[in-house]
């Protein structure tokens, strides 16, 4: 039943990362990891305005993952084939050839996609969210659908925790940190305001704190890579994510839902409406429907 009305259902181990809001530390972490290809970061630096609006990308990105979790199949699919169409008419031009590279390369899709949902899961492990290694692997195969979405065959996506690890091990050697991908580190930890957000220049110190412990989380092969902050001890990193996630799982699921765009703020009302009608128990919230004797029987 939920298969028609929410791309992914309650019962999936999506829902218990997705709706964690370690994601927002995930986020950021992910636009770290993916910085360090090369061909991927000259496409961002090209291709977008994230140095003008830096909290747009991260909204975009958080836009296109609510909407492939908790929006309707039609939503998932028309979000999937808009953000194909903006891929497949970039180009990213090589400075010293000028030569044009696309920027729907499978290899970089690919790049991409494993840089952000390796950051999702982590992060919300490491934040506390207990997922079984089963589940974990259970994530990463749910998530070749959103790969899919972006134009990547399911069959070519890492669909176990082994297979990600293979898979970034690969990669290592083809990474380096480019003077863009160490700008936009030093930018993700501390972001110029765009225009329209000046007034919220008083409480711009309270970002560093958050940057850099999206930075920390960072694989150590990564942060010994980039060298942006001095080292310090993972056991305070897992405890400062822990005391942020702790935070913020804190607030209304209202409250948290401004963060959101607002066309995504009212997809998420219409799936609430969808469930709802469909007899799951919303009381709660989304984040209720993980425990099944919220769902209706036919769906446990």
């Amino acid at each position: 039943m939920t298969d028609e009305l929410v791309a992914q259902p309650p019962q999936s181990a999506t829902w218990l990362v997705h709706l964690d809001r370690s994601m927002w530390v995930g986020g950021v972490r992910g636009l770290m990891l993916q910085a360090l290809h090369p061909w991927a970061m000259l496409g961002v630096w090209q291709n977008s305005t994230f140095q003008e609006d830096p909290l747009g990308r991260l909204r975009r990105t958080a836009d296109f993952v609510e909407r492939v979790t908790f929006g309707s199949p039609e939503e998932a699919e028309e979000i999937g084939r808009r953000v194909r169409g903006i891929h497949r008419a970039m180009r990213i031009r090589d400075p010293e050839t000028g030569r044009a590279h696309r920027v729907d390369d499978p290899e970089l899709l690919l790049w991409v996609h494993c840089a952000e949902v390796s950051s999702y899961l982590e992060v919300a492990r490491r934040g506390g969210v207990r997922l079984t290694e089963r589940q974990a692997d259970r994530y990463l195969a749910e998530q070749r659908r959103s790969a899919a979405y972006v134009g990547l065959h399911p069959d070519d996506v890492p669909g176990t925790c082994a297979e990600l690890d293979a898979y970034f091990k690969q990669m290592r050697p083809r990474l380096r940190v480019t003077p863009e991908a160490a700008s936009t580190v030093r930018f993700l930890m501390w972001p110029r305001l765009p225009r329209h957000l000046r007034m919220l220049a008083p409480v711009k110190p309270v970002w560093f704190p958050f940057g850099a412990l999206c930075y920390y989380t960072l694989p150590g092969w990564a942060r010994r890579m980039y060298g942006a902050l001095p080292e310090v001890p993972e056991a305070a990193v897992t405890a400062a994510l822990k005391a942020f996630r702790l935070g913020v799982n804190a607030l209304p699921e209202p409250v948290h839902e401004r963060a959101f765009m607002p066309a995504t703020r009212q997809m998420l009302r219409a799936s609430r409406e969808r469930l709802g009608a469909a007899g799951y128990d919303l009381s709660r919230g989304l984040r209720g429907l993980t425990d099944p004797r919220r769902r209706p029987r036919a769906a446990v």
